[in-house]
């Protein structure tokens, strides 16, 4: 054997390819193609075979978006780590709420939560925390202006009203005074004796008279200052005039389309006015305010301003004025003399229901939807007493003779008597069983209060004490208005079921 034989043999060298073999595939599969590749070609043109056509991936796009992001990643950790953040913890969850973001997260510590609200303003900004806060103080002071008194100026003919109403009243405030400083000089016993007098009569109040008013529910009754005749209103839009005592119809006033919600007589109606004069004032859900005489069964005016129902009409006691509520939210003060609206107040947060004139004829209560009243100065424009108390709507509100006992109904089923020296409430009567839909002092001296309520009663409270004396049952549907005769001596109540009923004490 030769040396030749003996040498192993030489391993063979893979050949290293630089660049591309994209070339070299192309001349193989040309080569092989030549030679009648064809299932080449059917590989190819199945979908086996891939191979580029000339597209190229542009590495250098995400590399370049890689570093952007890296880069911007960078740069908000450094601008976190520049961010001054509070360490107490209370101020760390007020900066996230008020940025939008979560107080706290799911296992989460102070000094995490101190991190995410750094992490946060490296994002939006250092400034967005102070520009929060700003916009949240500059709300806040906002809606503080919105809940303070504001007054702006005034008519000429308001002015005169207001001038002509201190006029008035100062003069009846000192007469009511003197009457109260004599009642005082009369003897203790005295007194006690004619209240039990009077509260006797009142246990002995019997159904005297039982009238169907109408074919429609009667919303609301009220005495001629004279105590001869009942005006009563109805859901038909019809007003009725009824003689007292024998409940004959007088007169029935057309004019309304819809639904009634109160008639009032002028207080000098049938008294010192003529019959052509205007006696009445009726108001219904549509807004509508008319005026009417005991002449004709036509309105004799219409008074036109409320953009929404109108729910009472009432005389101011010297008969120039009416005062209407409505579910504008406000309510409005008309002069008849000049013949205009001489105000327009706001101050309820919803629709006001009630409202009803100071026997002296300086002050207006109201009591709307809100659950408040208010007290309002006709000489000055001040709500003077706010009344709060109530957990639901006021339906009615209603001056003692006194001048210093308001009673208020509400759908709470309570009563509330308010002290007006002292601005509170001296009373709560757990009147009823229902709402509340109307409430009445006796008008001459004022010792006892009607309420009638949805619970198809009305009662007889003594005043002061509230004891109840009597409950005047009889109705068939809901207690919708009740008032007492200028005289003191008759009590009418209107109700759901269209009748109306005079009570008598026997």
């Amino acid at each position: 054997m030769s040396d030749d034989e003996d040498l192993a043999p030489a391993p063979k060298r893979t050949r290293v390819y630089y660049g591309s073999l994209e070339e070299k595939e192309r001349e193989r599969l040309s080569s092989e193609s030549r030679r009648g590749g064809d299932g080449v070609k059917a590989g190819i043109k199945a979908g086996n075979i891939n191979i580029s056509s000339g597209e190229y991936l542009e590495l250098e796009e995400r590399v370049s978006e890689r570093q952007n992001d890296a880069l911007a990643a960078f740069e908000q950790r450094r601008r976190a780590r520049q961010i001054t953040v509070s360490t107490d913890d209370a101020e760390v969850k007020a900066g996230l709420r008020a940025l939008g973001e979560p107080i706290t997260l799911f296992g989460e510590g102070p000094a995490d939560r101190r991190e995410r609200l750094r992490s946060v303003l490296s994002v939006v900004g250092p400034d967005a925390l102070k520009k929060s806060r700003r916009d949240e103080e500059k709300a806040k002071r906002s809606q503080d202006e919105c809940q303070q008194t504001w007054y702006h100026e005034g008519s000429a003919s308001l002015k005169d009203a207001r001038l002509w109403l201190a006029k008035y009243s100062l003069p009846r405030a000192m007469k009511r005074l003197e009457a109260a400083r004599a009642y005082r000089e009369v003897p203790e016993a005295t007194r006690a004796i004619r209240t039990q007098e009077q509260q006797n009569s009142l246990r002995n109040l019997n159904n005297f008279c039982s009238q169907i008013g109408d074919d429609r529910p009667i919303s609301f009754c009220h005495f001629s200052p004279d105590s001869k005749m009942l005006a009563t209103a109805s859901w038909s839009g019809l007003c009725k005039l009824w003689s007292v005592p024998d409940c004959s119809l007088i007169r029935t006033l057309r004019g309304h389309s819809t639904s009634v919600g109160a008639v009032v007589f002028r207080p000098q109606a049938g008294v010192s006015l003529d019959q052509s004069d205007v006696s009445l004032a009726s108001c219904a859900t549509d807004g509508s305010v008319k005026l009417w005489n005991l002449e004709s069964d036509e309105p004799v005016a219409d008074i036109e301003g409320h953009s929404d129902r109108v729910s009472r009409v009432s005389w101011h006691p010297s008969g120039r004025f009416l005062g209407t509520t409505s579910y504008d939210n406000s309510w409005r003060l008309w002069d008849l003399e000049v013949r205009e609206e001489i105000l327009h107040q706001e101050g309820h947060s919803k629709g006001v229901h009630d409202i009803h004139f100071h026997p002296d004829g300086s002050l207006a209560a109201t009591g709307g939807l809100d659950a408040f009243g208010r007290v309002w100065d006709l000489r000055t424009g001040r709500c003077i007493v706010f009344l709060e108390g109530h957990l639901r709507e006021i339906y009615s509100v209603h001056f003692s003779p006194n001048g210093y006992h308001l009673a208020t109904g509400s759908g709470d089923n309570t009563c509330k008597v308010w002290e007006l020296r002292n601005r509170k409430c001296l009373y709560t009567v757990p009147a009823h069983q229902n709402l509340l839909s109307s409430v009445r002092f006796q008008p001459t001296d004022g010792h006892f209060l009607l309420t009638g309520a949805y619970d198809n009663t009305a009662k007889v409270w003594s005043h002061p004490g509230w004891t109840p004396l009597k409950t005047l049952a009889g109705h068939e549907g809901k207690v919708m208005g009740v008032d007492v005769s200028p005289d003191g001596k008759l009590i009418a109540t209107c109700s759901y079921d269209r009748t109306f009923k005079l009570w008598l004490s026997e």
